[in-house]
């Protein structure tokens, strides 16, 4: 499962891809960021509350399901949805909820000891990952912390194609790389919307070393 991925996009190289939307930026002054973990906070796109588009912040990880918190003091959070029909994840997959999520590359880990392979595509096509965010969210993210409130984020993952499944075989994020698809997954119902969980086209994507030799771990709903 996808736990790990770069943003390294300049903020007007981002926003001229939504041109002609208004556009409130809430993210200051970005720097890229060529690894990004699950719970640390990284770039969304949502729906803006009076019209138009936002650009927020978000921390990766979204509640987990209460039946897997019984006991726990701490929810590190989901950071990959897979079973959209699930009652827990069915409540947040409404308009209001959807976002994209930018990113350069992904990497999934090839195992013990030998690193991380790294996926981006293969023309430089912009990418974002189609993603749910839960706003205002109050919980216990680190038991040092305490409660905090948070804007919440994670993102589908689907069957991997052929490049992905070389080194995972059991799943991919969702990315959707068209500016129709950024418009269906935020703005359609879920009927419509829900037709682009699927795999990126084979071929699509180029494998590359590099990043860090981490095999970081995270959760799947």
């Amino acid at each position: 499962m996808c736990n790990l991925y770069s943003q390294t996009r300049a903020q007007d190289a981002m926003r001229q891809l939504f041109s002609g939307q208004e556009i409130l930026d809430s993210l200051g002054n970005l720097p890229p960021q060529p690894e990004i973990y699950p719970d640390q906070q990284a770039p969304i796109v949502r729906a803006g509350t009076s019209g138009g588009l936002e650009f927020a912040m978000a921390r990766w990880g979204l509640p987990t399901p209460p039946q897997y918190l019984v006991g726990r003091k701490v929810d590190r959070g989901v950071t990959n949805v897979r079973n959209a029909i699930s009652p827990h994840w069915r409540r947040w997959l409404g308009r209001g909820n959807r976002c994209l999520v930018p990113l350069t590359s992904f990497a999934e880990p090839r195992g013990a000891g030998l690193g991380n392979a790294w996926f981006s595509h293969v023309r430089g096509a912009p990418m974002f990952f189609a993603g749910i965010h839960v706003p205002g969210w109050t919980s216990v993210r680190k038991l040092k912390d305490g409660e905090t409130t948070d804007d919440l984020f994670a993102f589908l993952t689907t069957v991997p194609n052929t490049e992905v499944a070389a080194v995972h075989p059991k799943a991919m994020p969702v990315i959707v790389t068209h500016p129709s698809e950024w418009k269906i997954w935020l703005e359609a119902d879920w009927r419509e919307a829900r037709l682009l969980q699927r795999p990126l086209p084979d071929e699509s994507l180029m494998m590359e070393d590099g990043g860090t030799t981490a095999d970081p771990s995270g959760t799947r709903g």
